[in-house]
């Protein structure tokens, strides 16, 4: 067991944090934190992201991916803000999903500008009745002739209101169970225009959640994915992946809280010494220290038993919920160690804390992947008998 990087892994996380530095930190400081960039900064960000090769990380090089292993990822996902790293899983994720299951005339139609990042992708599965369970989705499709009619709403869809194409889970009809059988399509907006609305948050406001509704939306039958009734399948193999990196994104929250506890408690005095010695403090950044150290390696183990071909779903489950929880309290400690200071928008803890707990809301609730946990652990499911 080898719990120290590897040189190519140091130089892949070096390089997205320099990355990160150089080119997306002045992109969002040149922008109002507190509204959604416009889309020409957005495809800035993701044309430097597609330099890194990690606009499609899961895919193989020979097709214009990054060939990456996941948990090669998940070292540079990390060092991304999570403004931008939540939007490029939504962007990847959905590129990957359309790489494995379309056609070799398809992935030429609609892979090269959105691996480039000259456009956005997105995938619309959530509707307001529908969160965890995807196999409730009341958006239908219907076939008509050469072509497929899309009629529902999608909501809490990152990168929906920006995107260029979007593939959406539709109903195409119940099973023997009465449960929605998925299909999934891919919806191009210059072709198939569609509303969109955004939806304003506690946090991450510099990014693009929102809705959209599909109006007897027409698209041609070659932009169906896969095969009928597969949807929840790729569904939960993507979200196994996605979980443990939202857990790192609450990692990057988290570390860079505990780096300024660290400094204010080195310079701030009272009672004549500096309050990094007292013993309180000392307790507060040790706690603070060891939720960032525990949810990381938990976050890489989990990406790492996906590369294995281990069954992910509870650790990838463990995993996120482990790290969105701890790394939340972290920071709420790091605000008490700064006093009053903790709770100024000038300092920038006060963000932290908005954005760390957008969270444990995408991929899955903490609590539906306590129950997925469960179901690992007993295997009994507490969702449907």
């Amino acid at each position: 067991m080898e719990f120290a990087l590897t040189q190519d892994q140091q130089m892949m996380r070096e390089a997205a944090r320099a990355l990160h530095e150089r080119e997306i930190a002045p992109v969002l400081a040149a922008h109002d934190a507190d509204a959604s960039l416009p889309k020409a900064a957005m495809l800035k960000i993701f044309a430097a992201l597609a330099k890194l090769g990690i606009t499609a990380p899961r895919l193989p090089e020979r097709d214009g991916g990054g060939g990456l292993s996941m948990l090669a990822y998940g070292l540079m996902f990390e060092q991304l803000p999570p403004v931008v790293s939540i939007a490029l899983m939504s962007h990847e994720c959905t590129i990957a999903r359309i790489w494995a299951e379309t056609t070799a005339e398809n992935r030429q139609r609609f892979l090269p500008d959105l691996l480039a990042g000259r456009k956005i992708c997105c995938t619309g599965t959530t509707e307001p009745d529908v969160g965890s369970d995807p196999r409730s989705v009341k958006t239908r499709v219907v076939r008509d002739g050469d072509e497929l009619v899309i009629t529902g709403r999608k909501m809490w869809i990152t990168n929906v209101t920006i995107c260029d194409l979007i593939n959406v889970s539709c109903d195409e009809g119940p099973d023997a169970r009465g449960l929605a059988t998925l299909r999934r399509l891919v919806v191009e907006r210059d072709k198939t225009p569609f509303e969109t609305r955004e939806i304003r948050t506690l946090g991450l406001r510099q990014g693009h959640l929102g809705e959209a509704l599909f109006d007897a939306a027409r698209v041609p039958l070659d932009n169906a994915l896969g095969n009928s009734g597969d949807a929840a399948r790729m569904l939960t193999l993507t979200w196994n992946g996605n979980r443990p990196l939202v857990g790192l994104a609450a990692v990057h929250l988290a570390q860079r809280a505990l780096d300024l506890a660290r400094d204010y408690a080195g310079l701030r005095v009272q009672f004549g010494t500096k309050i990094g010695g007292h013993q309180l403090i000392q307790k507060n950044l040790a706690d603070i220290e060891t939720a960032v150290m525990t949810s990381r390696l938990l976050c890489y183990y989990a990406l790492d038993a996906i590369d294995r071909g281990d069954r992910a779903n509870g650790s990838s489950a463990m995993a996120k919920r482990y790290a969105t929880s701890a790394c939340e309290q972290a920071i709420s400690l790091a605000m008490h160690t700064h006093g009053a200071m903790g709770i100024s928008e000038e300092l920038g803890l006060e963000r932290l804390y908005r954005d760390i707990r957008m969270l444990p809301i995408p991929d899955g609730t903490n609590e539906i992947l306590t129950l997925i946990q469960g179901r690992e652990l007993t295997g009994i499911d507490a969702f449907r008998a």
